[in-house]
């Protein structure tokens, strides 16, 4: 062979590497771009990492102070009270996130008990009085959101309407007496069942959470609801369908404060016009303690639930401790204020200013920046 032919196998040879090598770095960046989104992905459906530090400081200190928290009863009993209130948080949170508010939960909650009780006691079977229970309280979230849309009712008013409408509704439906629950298939299926070793209670919210989750981070609707939070007007100029999507979120909201109502019905086996009083009150603080604005556009359902835990734990060491319900609902209060300081009233930036400030004193250790002077013209 002569030394051009030889020149030219060298030559392909090494171009030939070249090539390989080149489609070898690009199939090692393109991985490192999936690794990379990926990553980006579970770290925004995470709850907020801060969170999770105050829920493990609060679990140690707890720890501390009374040798029964930690045991297996104990845990039980916070997981089987944050389940319910869980649910209705997150419905809480996608209300929230659209700059509105849900004042009915409790009282929807209440009615999805006397429903579905009175349904079963009727001779309906499990399923069918469940779907139409949560049908009722989807209806009854639908009517907030025609309220709010269609009729311009601020949230709070509508919603706190509905509450006392509500209210009476289930009272009136009760007739003045406890509807007992003995469905035990209703019971197994809401509250004495088990999946792999886990109860259905906490199996449901936390396969709720997920999906919500996910939905609100990587589906349309969800980046819809986000926009309308951060400004309803620039949405609604923007094309996208806002009042189709708050009447979707207010039956969201009531179709889940149904499902918890299913969960306190099968626990307490029983319907009752008094439970989740109150509960409106939790599922909101909860949902603010977990970093969501109440103007709207910011948070995730995660970090909602997370805020659930926080509270609970906090009641629940107030309680083992013997503390009485009246500084606790002092403390609880003062957990609030510091939530909504720091989440939806720039607290986090007001208290990140004065810092600076302080830093920037003479006779600190540093100098004042600089300022700089107007100009002439």
């Amino acid at each position: 062979m002569s030394m051009n032919g030889e020149r030219r196998n060298t030559l392909a040879g090494d171009g030939g590497r070249a090539v390989a090598g080149t489609l070898q770095a690009a199939g090692q960046t393109d991985r490192a771009r999936h690794s990379e989104r990926a990553g980006a992905m579970l770290k925004r459906s995470l709850p907020k990492s801060y969170l999770i530090l105050v829920l493990l400081a609060i679990m140690v200190i707890g720890n501390f102070v009374s040798p029964d928290f930690m045991t297996v009863r104990n845990a039980g009993n916070v997981v089987d009270f944050s389940s319910i209130v869980a649910l209705l948080a997150v419905g809480q949170f996608y209300v929230i996130l659209t700059g509105g508010i849900d004042l009915s939960v409790g009282s929807v909650l209440a009615l999805s008990t006397v429903v579905s009780a009175l349904l079963l006691r009727s001779g309906m079977g499990a399923v069918p009085a469940s779907l139409l229970t949560l049908a009722a309280c989807s209806l009854v979230g639908l009517s907030n959101g025609l309220l709010v849309v269609w009729l311009r009712i601020p949230p709070f008013i509508a919603t706190l309407a509905m509450m006392s409408m509500i209210q009476g509704l289930s009272y009136i439906i009760q007739s003045t007496s406890l509807i007992e629950i003995d469905n035990d298939a209703f019971l197994t299926m809401f509250s004495d069942g088990h999946v792999l070793g886990i109860a259905d209670p906490v199996l449901i919210f936390v396969v709720v959470t997920l999906i919500a989750s996910l939905a609100s981070r990587y589906t349309v609707f969800g980046r819809r609801l986000y926009a309308i939070g951060g400004n309803r007007e620039a949405a609604r100029l923007s094309g996208l369908p806002v009042g189709r999507d708050l009447l979707v979120t207010y039956s969201v909201s009531g179709l889940l404060a149904g499902l918890a109502g299913l969960l306190a019905a099968a626990e307490l086996s029983q319907g009752s016009s008094l439970i989740g009083r109150g509960d409106e009150l939790n599922a909101i603080a909860a949902v603010v303690v977990g970093g969501a604005s109440l103007f709207g556009g910011k948070g995730d359902p995660l970090s909602a639930v997370v805020g659930v835990f926080i509270l609970a734990i906090i009641v629940n060491i107030m309680n083992l401790v013997g503390i009485s319900s009246e500084p606790q609902l002092v403390i609880k209060g003062a957990v609030i204020i510091a939530a909504v300081f720091l989440s939806s009233a720039g607290g986090v930036e007001r208290l990140a200013g004065a810092a600076a400030r302080l830093r920037g004193r003479p006779g600190s250790g540093e100098l004042p920046a600089p300022t700089r002077e107007p100009s002439a013209g």
